[in-house]
């Protein structure tokens, strides 16, 4: 019912930056996309939120990447990207996007992105 695209992971030095988009494509039984985010991955990790959004434009954003991390959407589009500066080694992880939709039957869902790979060198 949804499907997410993700681009632009890749390998950065540290102190570098990257920018991820997730554009999310939805079928007719779709009545609206609401909050959308990005949660990522360490090896050997649980799954963390790093930030999300609201379709307002209300963001949260974790301690760890407040003041480097920015959270935009583009309702027009169906985007969510993330501007990732000042990264850090401890910033290297798979990042996944995450979309929370209303379905035309009223009920809410959730859907992940296969995942983009983020590697952050020091």
């Amino acid at each position: 019912q949804v499907q997410l695209v993700e681009s632009g992971g890749g390998l950065v030095q540290a102190g570098g930056s990257l920018r991820l988009s997730c554009t999310a494509s939805r079928s007719p039984s779709i009545r609206s996309i609401n909050n959308m985010g990005w949660y990522r991955q360490a090896p050997g990790k649980q799954r963390d939120l790093v930030a999300t959004i609201t379709r307002s434009g209300i963001t949260n954003l974790a301690e760890a990447v407040k003041g480097r991390f920015t959270i935009s959407r583009d309702n027009t589009k169906n985007t969510v990207s993330l501007q990732m500066n000042s990264l850090k080694p401890e910033d290297t992880a798979v990042y996944y996007c995450n979309v929370w939709v209303t379905t035309t039957g009223g009920n809410f869902q959730d859907t992940w992105g296969q995942g983009t790979q983020v590697t952050v060198s020091s």
